[in-house]
């Protein structure tokens, strides 16, 4: 293994000078001696044609020539336009999703080891030829014994290897970008890996797209919005996917979508309004929602309906989180700025010791001219990002999740401009929005959040017997009180509930006085209870 993760060093190294990426390294301000280092290198000596390409392009290229995890790891990092140079994020955006195929017989030998059976005896048709290749897998067209037509979705064989080298090497230029450079240690490279590694190592799982895919379905069920093929799960493993063949058109092929006469205003619109129902009602979004993952049916052009595949990367949000982005979107439109930036305080986005006026004013200084122009001239996705960057200059921490969310609109904004120029995102998303808050604060959410409050209560029960249990057992010689000689479990669930009504007041009081409430009898739960109640309707 040490061997090969050397000879993986070397190609690296190769692909590095060809490339000139240590161009990249001394541009960064430097110490002089390590400046002086370049003139050491032989390599240096010497003109090279890609010289004359942008940085950004000649970065691109390596990642192509170093394969597929490096193509991957260039997908994922042009996500990061908060962190990015433009002129990089954009070359890094060009890299495409297909890479060569590798053998059709190695699939076919990983299939059959994953289902235990032979192709012939589960498929009574397979296609031999890969129908799309990626940088983690390839598929193959196929029909189920039973008649279904399917797509057969299988991991490359000897990734796992392959990716622990490259990724020890990553952490270790990750590592050594954040000791020399301040400006590279703004950049989080060592975040960044780790992101990188956790997605890849999820998507090498294929059940676990199988699962998102599913959620996915479900959440739609029936919606004329998006479609998501169906899994057949008596046939999936961690290296096979096997799910429904769709037919649709590519959603960039725009020639193809005005033959059909395909109604593209409303196709823009439900692309805006599918990516707030994921967020906003299902918390549950799509994160990898380029192009190629993205179909149109031909079923109904008049009312065209979106179809979604690949859902190995998908995002999510806390209910903190969606209400303080909702909370943001509103106040932004308003131009309340001082509401923007005590907003991003409040949710934790950037420090709490922050001046809400300087960082007002730097947010105005982003928004205001934006507002010069008519709201369909706005690149929401721009503003977004622009945001993010002046955020960044008051320590604010990215989030995961929020980089997600920024990357999937991006991807639909531009999309759906795309698809139509006209696109206004901001009137299209406003009844959405203030649907989605009415609907937090209606009487039916009020009782259902009130419901699963009730739900926790023999839980929190059991919580409470277990702490006055352990807190009698230093007075274990004193006198057992009646409740506990009559096996009274009732008063403890009364505990229970006065503790949950009553919160941080009621638990701070049995805190400092738990053992007298042991000592006593069950009137003490009767009192919290009370009390509990008491403070639930003067709320």
């Amino acid at each position: 293994m040490k061997l090969l993760a050397v000879r993986r060093l070397f190609r690296i190294q190769r692909v590095v000078i060809r490339y000139r990426l240590d161009d990249l390294l001394f541009a960064l301000p430097l110490p002089w001696w390590m400046l002086a280092l370049r003139y050491a290198m032989p390599w240096r000596w010497f003109p090279r044609k890609t010289l004359e390409l942008s940085r950004g392009a000649r970065l691109r290229m390596a990642l192509q020539d170093l394969g597929p995890i490096f193509i991957k790891f260039g997908q994922l990092l042009s996500t990061r336009r908060d962190l990015l140079p433009e002129d990089i994020a954009d070359e890094l955006m060009h890299l495409q999703d297909r890479v060569p195929p590798f053998d059709s017989q190695q699939a076919i030998n990983l299939i059959e080891e994953q289902l235990g059976a032979k192709i012939s005896a589960v498929f009574s048709r397979f296609d031999v030829a890969p129908l799309a290749s990626a940088s983690v897998a390839q598929v193959h067209a196929a029909q189920l014994k039973t008649g279904e037509e399917v797509v057969v979705k299988v991991v490359r064989p000897g990734l796992k290897p392959i990716i622990s080298q490259d990724l020890a090497w990553l952490f270790i230029l990750a590592r050594v970008a954040e000791r020399l450079s301040a400006d590279a240690r703004l950049l989080h490279p060592v975040e960044v890996v780790s992101d990188y590694e956790k997605t890849i190592y999820d998507e090498l799982d294929l059940l676990r797209e199988a699962a998102n895919s599913s959620q996915l379905r479900r959440n739609f069920e029936g919606s004329p919005l998006l479609y998501v093929p169906q899994v057949y799960w008596d046939w999936c493993r961690p290296k096979v996917l096997v799910m429904e063949r769709i037919y649709g058109i590519q959603v960039t092929d725009l020639a193809t979508l005005a033959d059909q006469r395909t109604d593209m205003k409303m196709l823009a619109e439900r692309g805006v309004e599918i990516f707030f129902t994921q967020v906003f009602r299902d918390s549950f979004f799509h994160a990898d929602m380029h192009p190629g993952n993205i179909f149109v049916s031909t079923v109904q052009p008049w009312s065209p309906q979106y179809i979604a595949i690949d859902c190995g990367i998908v995002g999510s949000l806390t209910p903190e989180d969606q209400d303080y982005l909702a909370r943001n979107l509103f106040a932004f439109f308003k131009r309340d700025y001082r509401r923007v930036a005590q907003l991003h305080i409040d949710s934790g986005w950037v420090p709490a010791h922050t001046k809400l006026n300087e960082f007002e004013a730097a947010i105005r200084t982003v928004c205001e001219p934006i507002f010069e122009k008519p709201l369909k001239d706005i690149s929401f996705g721009q503003v977004l990002m622009r945001l993010f960057q002046t955020a960044r200059r008051f320590n604010m921490e990215v989030q995961p999740q929020l980089v997600l969310l920024q990357k999937t609109l991006l991807n639909i904004e531009g999309l759906g401009r795309q698809l139509y120029p006209e696109l206004d995102l901001w009137s299209t998303a406003q009844p959405f929005l203030e649907r989605w808050m009415r609907e937090r604060v209606s009487p039916k959410t009020l009782l259902h959040n009130l419901h699963s409050q009730v739900e926790q209560i023999p839980h929190l029960a059991n919580m409470t017997r277990d702490l006055l249990e352990r807190m009698s057992k230093p007075h274990a010689s004193a006198p057992q009180p009646a409740w506990r000689e009559r096996g009274d479990g009732w008063a403890l669930r009364l505990t229970g509930a006065g503790l949950l009504a009553g919160g941080a007041v009621l638990g701070s009081t049995l805190a400092a006085s738990g053992t007298a409430l042991v000592s006593l009898g069950a009137w003490p739960a009767w009192i919290m209870l009370v009390a509990g109640l008491y403070l639930v309707v003067r709320r």
